[in-house]
Parts: C-alpha cells; structure tokens; sequence
C-alpha cells in the first residue's frame, strides 16, 4: 500500500474507535438515549457534508451521489449499534460487531475470487485472538436481543463497506448516503419520541461524533476500500476495538493495563501479517505477470 493510502486508513480507524468512545460517553451517562444520539449523528453528518461538498458543487453536478441502497445500510448500522450498546457491554459489542463485519467481507471476498494464504489465515487467528483476549475480562453471557441488534450493524456496516468498493466519487457518494438516510432516521425518532432523552452533553457528544469522526471519516474510508482487498479491509478494522480501548483510558479514566498493552499487540500484529501476506502476493503476481 502507498503511504497515502496507510495514512487514509489510519485515519478513518482512529475516526471508528472515536465514535465507539463518543458513543460509550453518551450512552453511558445516559445523557442521550441512543435514537437521538442515531438522529443527531446522522443529521450532522448530512449538514456539514452537504455544507462543504454538495452545495458548492451543486451547479456542477446536479445528481446526488450514492444510493438509497447504500443509504438505507448506514441507517441500518447506526440505528442497530446505538440500540445494542443499552444491554451489551462495550468490549462484547465490539467483539461481536467486528467479528461480523470481516465474516462479512471475507465472505464477498471469497465469492469474488480472493483468497488468503495460509499466512493470512495466521494473521486473522492471531487479531481474532487478541480480541478476544482484550474484552475476555467484560464478556459475559449477553442478551439475545442485544446480539442480534448486533449483528445486524455488524452486516450492515459491512455491506455498507463493500458497496463503497466501487464508489466513483467517495465525497459525493457519503454525503448522498448521509443525505438519503437521514429522512428514515427522522421517521424512527418520530415514532419514539415519548422515550426521548438528551442533555446539552448527550447532544454535543451526538453533534461531533456525527459532523467530525463519522461524515468524514466516512469519505476517508471509502478512498481507501477501492485500494484494498475485502479481505484486508475487514481484518484492518479488527484494530478499531484496541484503538478504542486506548482512547478509554485516555478520555474515559478506564484503568490501563498489560493485558491492553500485549492483546493490542496481537491485533495489530496480526493485521500487518495479513497486510504483508497481501504485498507479498501482489509482488508475486507481477513476478508471474513479466515472466
């Protein structure tokens, strides 16, 4: 991968860890309960992209970009992992939301083609397990509700993903799905605003995890997925949940510890195996290409 794209990509993953931290702020202090923080998030993501993309290139090019596809999958998503977070610990939630995402996008990367080495397959055991380990302490037996809330963002997200492997446009396209989801958002605060709660606080961790780590970082993310392969993009994001343990000491006062420091080396371990065996491979094929 070019540095650009490395950069891009740590970048849109340290975005992700923020919106599971801005998420377990909110949530946690119950200052918001978790469809307005979904409709706030989405709201803001709408705004300020349309704000800084659509409307001055409105004249330029008058068709909105994404799709109501791609639309309904983020609405999906957020909607999904805000209502799961009120009965599944964060560790748990993570656990089961990236582990569903790479089976997602491993999956339609096997029925395009690819194929991980027996080195790659080294690589998501050992991201797997370093997960696993990290949120081992906070695993419990947890709510089927709550799982299957889980699951689907899981689905949702990762299919929202794939999609963007063919975004033209990766500005025009994530503010054109922010735009087309945000009415159904509406719709659904609508129908639960007797259960409506938020603060000055709630609202403001909802406003930034929207117009800041999510619509942005979004763009960023769908630069990058043209570039990797499914496979690589859905292991990479297995680092999202060690980034956002880091970011929980940091801002959240969370006791930091050894078996942080070695579980986050094991998956990001893992990650650059399987990001070196894909570099390997390529330079392989170009090898068999010339000769």
């Amino acid at each position: 991968m070019s540095l650009r794209t490395i950069l891009l990509t740590v970048v849109t993953l340290c975005g992700f860890a923020a919106n599971s931290v801005l998420c377990r702020l909110a949530l946690g202090s119950k200052s918001i309960d978790p469809i307005s923080f979904t409709t706030i998030r989405l709201l803001a993501g709408a705004f300020i992209l349309s704000l800084i993309i659509v409307l001055p290139k409105w004249k330029e090019q008058s068709k909105l970009g994404g799709n109501l596809v791609s639309g309904l999958c983020l609405l999906s998503y957020a909607v999904a992992f805000s209502l799961a977070y009120i009965s599944l610990p964060a560790g748990t939630g993570a656990l089961i939301l990236f582990s569903t995402v790479q089976f997602t996008m491993i999956r339609d990367g096997i029925d395009r083609g690819e194929r991980l080495t027996a080195l790659a397959w080294a690589g998501v055991c050992l991201a797997l397990v370093g997960l696993i380990w990290l949120v081992s302490p906070g695993v419990h037996a947890p709510s089927a509700l709550g799982v299957g809330l889980m699951v689907v963002a899981g689905i949702s997200w990762g299919t929202y993903s794939i999609r963007g492997r063919t975004s033209g446009n990766p500005a025009m396209n994530t503010a054109g799905n922010f735009v087309r989801a945000t009415p159904f958002c509406a719709m659904i605060f609508l129908v639960s605003i007797w259960w409506v709660h938020l603060s000055t606080y709630g609202f403001t961790l909802a406003l930034l995890s929207g117009a800041v780590t999510s619509g942005p970082c979004y763009i960023a993310w769908y630069m990058v997925l043209p570039k990797l392969p499914s496979t690589t993009a859905a292991v990479v994001q297995l680092s999202v949940p060690a980034i956002a343990a880091f970011g929980g000491v940091i801002f959240l006062g969370e006791v930091g510890s050894a078996r942080l420091c070695l579980s986050t080396l094991l998956c990001l371990g893992g990650v650059a195996t399987v990001i070196w065996s894909s570099n390997l491979t390529k330079k392989n094929q170009s090898k068999d290409s010339t000769t």
